[in-house]
């Protein structure tokens, strides 16, 4: 599947910007969330400056290690899974929302291979590297291939005249789409009627106009069953049967 890539001032907007991440690990540094290395250097400070007088006490430091040691669990854990879900995200297709100014741009795509770079992990697609924390959708190939037939459609149906304008001239292109049409399977079909409403009763429409101007020649939108590995409907097996019965009955009667 080709990627679109947003394209700004004659530059292409890659997801994987350095800028950004030497930004975001300075914040984690100076501000952000506060990590577990942080955190062990306030607890000795706190040990190396207590008052001695008052010192704190062992339950407030044995208090202290076993939050200590559950956020470094906690840390170790998030880290584990998002490396999982990186790595099921290969083969899959994606939707990736990466942000540039302050706009949003969306790009899709097969994520390729997977990368780890410290605490972040990033997403290949189609040579470029994205952030997945940009990880806007993750999509059935399915509902994908269906998306993209259902915009071909509807751009075929959209250049087609008003059906009450329709001429003899425009038969072999209805004919194609309705070929077209009659291809898909019952899935597709289904998302076409769902989702391009407005543009499948226009196709209803022209078909029915062109029955009008050419009864004979033209195809109507097949309805049934269908499935990825060929077009037939229910029925048809029963069609042949009773042709083969009617032959049958035929020679008899001659016989006779």
């Amino acid at each position: 599947m080709a990627i679109e890539v947003p394209v700004k001032n004659g530059e292409i907007v890659n997801g994987y910007d350095p800028k950004k991440e030497a930004e975001e690990k300075k914040q984690e540094r100076s501000g952000g969330a506060l990590g577990k290395e942080a955190f062990l250097q306030l607890l000795v400070a706190q040990m190396k400056y207590q008052d001695p007088l008052e010192p704190t006490s062992n339950t407030e430091y044995i208090s202290q290690l076993a939050t200590f040691s559950s956020l470094e669990e906690m840390q170790n854990m998030r880290a584990s899974l998002e490396s999982t879900q990186a790595t099921s995200l290969v083969g899959k297709t994606v939707i990736m929302g990466v942000e540039t100014n302050g706009e949003t741009n969306y790009v899709s795509g097969r994520v390729e291979q997977v990368r780890k770079e410290g605490s972040k992990t990033y997403l290949s697609i189609d040579g470029s590297w994205y952030n997945l924390d940009d990880l806007d959708t993750v999509v059935d190939d399915d509902y994908m291939e269906a998306t993209l037939i259902g915009e071909d459609f509807k751009k075929e149906i959209d250049k087609m005249p008003d059906p009450k304008k329709l001429t003899i001239a425009s038969q072999k292109t209805l004919a194609a789409i309705t070929a077209a049409y009659n291809s898909l399977t019952a899935y597709q079909q289904n998302y076409i009627k769902k989702y391009y409403k407005t543009e499948y009763e226009k196709f209803e429409a022209l078909v029915e106009r062109m029955k009008q101007l050419a009864p004979e020649e033209t195809e109507k939108p097949e309805e049934g069953d269908k499935t990825e590995g060929g077009n037939t409907t229910e029925g048809s097996g029963g069609s042949g049967s009773s042709s083969g019965g009617d032959a049958e009955g035929t020679e008899s009667a001659k016989t006779v």
